[in-house]
């Protein structure tokens, strides 16, 4: 299983924003290899992040190269203050079970809390 994490600095959405963000969504949650996604953002709203699951590397892949995607992060700056990525592989989930997790869900190499 791979994590993208997508951490940003909101800025001013326009409407281009959210049609463009609908449409990754919508890409996102029609990849066979999609498993969900998570998102928070800080209390006083001006950090934000949006955590996406994937089954496997090429599925992710698949996302990062889709059009409408590549459309938006040549537009980026018009929308956030900045941004930063972060792309891993889950080694490890695992937790006390009375939590449902995305990781879990997928049996991401749960191991027994130690």
């Amino acid at each position: 299983m791979y994590i993208a994490a997508f951490h940003w600095l909101p800025d001013q959405y326009d409407e281009q924003f959210h049609q463009l963000n609908a449409q990754i969504d919508a890409v996102a949650r029609a990849n066979p290899g999609f498993v969900g996604v998570e998102s928070w953002q800080s209390g006083d709203g001006a950090r934000r992040c949006a955590t996406y699951y994937w089954r496997d590397l090429a599925s992710l892949q698949a996302f990062a190269t889709d059009p409408a995607h590549l459309q938006a992060k040549r537009q980026y700056a018009r929308w956030y203050a900045g941004y930063q990525i972060v792309i891993s592989e889950v080694v490890r989930s695992y937790g006390d079970g009375r939590m449902p997790h995305l990781a879990a869900a997928q049996g991401a190499a749960e191991v027994p809390n130690r």
